[in-house]
């Protein structure tokens, strides 16, 4: 993926940010996904008082892209907050990339600093880290 698309990518999470729905934390996740037809949505966390009930910024983006575009393929999502290291996606969020996305899917995690750590999915599942190990 060339620089200026996930400069793009990550751009389109920094503005979905601002949309956060965060009264309990306080912690604005944004997120855009990048279709295999060149389309990008965005989405942001939207909490509620039942954490259970809370949706990731990860997940709005790809189920809008779902739901606009039915059986599209996820290709690249970038994922930023405030944090001192790049944002890391969550177990549930992982879970729903690989239905959508597939283990090369690009996760391309950011910060509001700049800091930026790019991976594929596949990298970022215990099953891959335990290979690694065992090897």
């Amino acid at each position: 993926m060339e620089n200026k698309l996930q400069e793009k990518l990550i751009k389109a999470a920094i503005n979905a940010r601002e949309n956060a729905y965060v009264p309990y934390s306080e912690f604005a996740v944004g997120s855009a996904v990048l279709t295999k037809e060149g389309e990008i949505y965005t989405g942001c966390n939207i909490e509620n008082i039942s954490y259970s009930l809370t949706n990731c910024a990860e997940r709005t983006a790809i189920f809008k892209a779902i739901s606009e575009e039915k059986n599209t393929e996820i290709i690249a999502i970038a994922i930023v907050a405030d944090t001192k290291h790049p944002c890391v996606p969550c177990g549930a969020c992982r879970q729903v990339m690989i239905e959508f996305g597939g283990r090369d899917l690009k996760v391309l995690m950011a910060n509001l600093s700049g800091d930026t750590l790019i991976k594929e999915l596949d990298e970022l599942f215990w099953g891959r880290v335990n290979e690694e190990i065992l090897e």
